[in-house]
């Protein structure tokens, strides 16, 4: 975007791009690492235990909604056998 375009967005759409800009980042800041490996990182910096339970909350959160989580699908799988059996 050029200084002119961002000057003419109005200020709610300027707001919800940060916004997602700030969950994207949340979202993707711990990729690639596990629990083992951010207990080994934590011994040096603590402040990474707090970010790993920020990021996983988030995570469980939009898995959830996406009924990927483990409880969303045993509900299906129990709510297919019913309608089933």
């Amino acid at each position: 975007m050029t200084w002119e375009e961002i000057k003419k967005t109005p200020r709610w759409e300027l707001e919800g791009v940060l916004a997602a800009c700030h969950e994207y980042n949340l979202l993707h800041s711990m990729d690639g690492y596990d629990a083992k490996d951010i207990g080994d990182l934590a011994k040096n910096k603590p402040e990474i235990r707090s970010q790993w339970g920020r990021y996983m909350a988030q995570k469980r959160k939009y898995e959830a909604l996406a009924g990927q989580d483990d409880e969303a699908k045993d509900n299906a799988l129990a709510e297919l056998k019913q309608q089933l059996g």
